[in-house]
């Protein structure tokens, strides 16, 4: 689907960014930096994925000379611009990818230190489209009750509107979300309404047998 999303919009300088990247092995930004030629700045807070993904990629042809900078860190909304400059990384990106589980709200929230053209980040398909809801923020959450994480999709693209995106769709179970930004390739991929990304069986199954186990837990609305 990015490459796809790419194809028509083009890119600028082929840099992603990959917060939640695990070992990088399987992700959102690894065929681009396998088989495209993408410079990958990869994060994540479990020490083993990260020297996981850093063998893998040295011992791959095509990134083994130039393989993807693998940073291990615990980001929170707090360390995350601090984090990504560290790297080496800021200013305008082709890719951001957001997937940590808990906290994705708040981190996009608080990122300010990189101007991505294309964001992908999980959303809650759990939750409503009419519902913007998230987590409380927490930067040392883990998730301890099952769908009590995330954020919902209604609170992802209302928070990427504030910040000049429009969501452009998900994938089939309105798990993973893509956003444009606003100056960017409109007249190729409009704006679509959240209720339209979550259609799916799966999710409508979801939202009925799962959504109310934790609908009455401690949810913030934004």
């Amino acid at each position: 689907m990015l490459l796809y999303i790419f194809s028509l919009i083009g890119t600028s300088n082929k840099i992603a960014v990959d917060i939640g990247a695990g070992d990088g092995i399987v992700g959102n930004t690894t065929n681009l930096i396998l088989n495209h030629g993408w410079q990958g700045f990869l994060f994540d807070g479990n020490r083993e994925n990260v020297e996981t993904g850093k063998h893998f990629f040295s011992q791959e042809r095509d990134t083994k000379l130039w393989p993807p900078r693998f940073t291990h860190a615990w980001v929170t909304a707090e360390n995350v611009n601090t984090i990504i400059q560290k790297a080496g990384v800021s200013g305008q990106v082709d890719l951001l990818s957001l997937d940590i589980d808990g906290m994705d709200y708040w981190i996009w929230k608080a990122l300010d230190c990189i101007e991505p053209i294309v964001v992908i980040c999980e959303a809650h398909n759990v939750i409503g489209p009419d519902k913007s809801l998230t987590v409380p923020y927490d930067p040392n959450f883990k998730i301890q009750i099952p769908d009590y994480c995330g954020a919902s999709l209604a609170a992802m693209a209302k928070l990427g509107a504030q910040k000049g995106y429009r969501l452009v769709g998900t994938n089939r179970v309105g798990l993973n979300a893509f956003f444009i930004r606003n100056d960017i390739g409109e007249y190729i991929f409009p704006s679509v309404p959240v209720e339209d990304c979550l259609n799916h069986p799966y999710v409508k199954q979801a939202m009925k047998e799962r959504w109310p186990k934790v609908k009455d837990l401690d949810w913030v609305e934004v």
